[in-house]
């Protein structure tokens, strides 16, 4: 039973501290939309952090599972913890599991603000050297780049 007490613990502090890092990436994506490079060093470094603890806990809550029976390679420890019929367990986890995704959500708006800012920046850039009226053609990676009448696309 050591060992389930330990996993409980260890979601417990999950769940605060995924509820702390869905507040620093909501910040996150106001600074982003006010460009407030100084408060996003900052945060940053605080989610750094945070991301870190969850991390290690993670590798503690899989020394947990195998002490209570898991095997990693027969599939996914929601199916064991399920299985294991500890209700309390089985809500921690889940509720854990909801906070973690909800998270990855917030990232990925944060990923899209970040692209686009970093499209706007592109813009500008060509502007600034003035090929903005220059034809433009997609890369492999599908960005966008400029053709100058320099650039031989092929040749005979």
């Amino acid at each position: 039973m050591a060992a389930i007490d330990e996993l409980k613990a260890l979601l417990q502090k999950d769940i605060q501290q995924l509820e702390q890092l869905g507040g620093l990436l909501a910040s996150e994506k106001q600074l982003l939309k006010t460009s407030d490079m100084a408060g996003l060093e900052a945060l940053t470094r605080e989610k750094n952090h945070l991301l870190n603890e969850v991390r290690e806990r993670a590798k503690r809550k899989i020394h947990a599972l195998v002490a209570m029976g898991f095997n990693p390679r027969n599939g996914q420890p929601s199916t064991f913890i399920r299985a294991a019929g500890v209700e309390e367990l089985t809500q921690l986890w889940n509720d854990a599991e909801s906070r973690l995704k909800a998270c990855q959500r917030l990232n990925q708006v944060n990923g899209r603000i970040i692209g686009n800012l970093q499209q706007r920046l592109g813009r500008l850039t060509e502007i600034f050297r003035g090929c903005a009226d220059q034809a433009k053609l997609y890369g492999a990676k599908g960005q966008s780049t400029a053709v100058s009448h320099k650039t031989v696309l092929a040749s005979a």
